[in-house]
């Protein structure tokens, strides 16, 4: 009998996530779609923390802003990307409230930043433009994926409601998935002026059991930016009102920068 290999429950979340934003890929790039619109649900979101000063990558940064790299196998289908952008692409920075429990990244290259825990670890992954992993708790992690679409707004995708819609359906399709629940949706402007669409759902799979889903999404120069934030949220271990304060932190920094 032949046997069937699965990608491991610390892989699951993620892969479901670059399946997730496949799918929107393929639904923005449709030519001629304009969705009907929808009543307007956003909710006001609590403002972005001040800003830090970026750290220069250009001249000697600091090595200890420097986020480590460690190279890891968490299945067959889990390869290494080949090699980073140039070191002047990137920044790190302490983020606003000088905790030390934030820090800023920020990929000019690409064009989007966002805070990610300082004690988190970035690895490299296939599908992925950037991933950051709790160390030990791989479950728990922040990705960023950017791919080209042919539309120049979320808005001609579809208002938030929508969105989220696709999204859900998507991850029900998934055989490991359980049930998946919508918490919250809403729609922000973003420092360039770009919307950004933020949402929140609970995903009980077979595959890393309970778990909170944090996503964010904005479109800038016909690329699709996508942030997923995944993180354990069991009965016998809920999700605490800090880690939550730190998780919201990070939705809410996701936004454009100029591309360099």
């Amino acid at each position: 009998m032949e046997s069937r290999r699965y990608p491991s429950r610390k892989a699951s979340t993620f892969f479901i996530f670059v399946g997730c934003h496949k799918m929107w890929v393929a639904s923005c790039t449709a030519s001629g779609h304009v969705s009907p619109p929808l009543p307007n649900i956003s909710q006001p979101l609590p403002p972005l923390p001040k800003p830090a000063k970026h750290l220069s990558a250009v001249k000697n940064p600091p090595i200890g802003v420097r986020l480590g790299r460690r190279y890891v196998n968490l299945s067959v289908l889990t390869l290494l990307f080949n090699g980073l952008w140039p070191e002047r692409a990137k920044s790190v920075e302490d983020d606003a409230s000088g905790s030390g429990e934030l820090q800023r990244y920020t990929d000019s290259r690409e064009g989007f930043t966002l805070l990610v825990p300082s004690s988190w670890i970035k690895v490299e992954k296939t599908g992925a433009t950037v991933l950051f992993e709790q160390a030990d708790k791989g479950r728990n992690n922040v990705g960023v994926v950017v791919n080209p679409v042919r539309i120049k707004s979320l808005a001609e995708f579809g208002p938030p409601q929508f969105v989220v819609d696709k999204l859900i359906q998507a991850e029900k399709r998934k055989e490991s998935t359980k049930d998946a629940e919508v918490v919250s949706v809403a729609e922000r402007t973003g420092k360039r002026g770009l919307p950004v669409y933020e949402f929140e759902y609970k995903l009980d799979s077979t595959r890393g059991g309970m778990k909170m889903i944090f996503s964010a999404a904005f479109v800038n120069s016909n690329k699709l930016y996508l942030l997923n934030i995944s993180h354990s949220d069991q009965p016998d271990s809920p999700l605490d009102s800090r880690t939550r304060t730190m998780l919201e932190q990070i939705l809410h920094s996701f936004d454009a920068v100029p591309l360099t």
